[in-house]
């Protein structure tokens, strides 16, 4: 189904504030409460809303690396590509990974509490693995735009 203009503000808002009540979107979708609510409740059945989520900040949590790992896969046997998938989502440390194309096969972002917890990563967990050939990290020094919400 195609999205109106009315989901599309409905799905910023929420992007902007997920905790925003039925009465409060009505308001701001000049829309009444149940109205609101049944949009809210047809966009998450239709799949449009995945999940709601708390942003935390990572340096009260003590995570005080952010970084990127580009890994460069030497084998792309389906064995491998499987346990390689597989590592990527028992670690908790890696919190988002991408296929991609180019040159590396896959990027990590990564959150780690130093820098010697980001070294053991790299090279007693994922280097180890018999698919990495070899990773290249990069450290992030800020992040001057947080993680924004979908363009609607």
């Amino acid at each position: 189904m195609a999205l109106d203009e009315t989901d599309k503000r409905l799905l910023a808002s929420l992007q902007r504030n997920a905790h925003l009540t039925a009465q409060e979107l009505g308001e701001t979708l000049d829309l009444s409460p149940s109205q609101a609510g049944r949009r809210r409740q047809r966009l998450e059945s239709e799949g449009y809303i995945q999940n709601y989520t708390a942003q935390l900040d990572p340096q009260k949590l003590e995570l005080m690396v952010q970084g990127f790992v580009q890994v460069h896969l030497g084998t792309h046997q389906p064995e491998h590509s499987v346990s390689f998938a597989q590592l990527v989502t028992t670690h908790a440390e890696i919190v988002s990974a991408w296929t991609m194309t180019g040159d590396a096969d896959y990027l990590l972002r990564v959150y780690c509490t130093d820098l010697s917890s980001l070294n053991h990563l790299i090279h007693e967990v994922l280097l180890p693995h018999p698919a990495v050939a070899k990773v290249h990290s990069q450290i992030v020094m800020d992040q001057p735009k947080r993680d924004g919400p979908l363009p609607i």
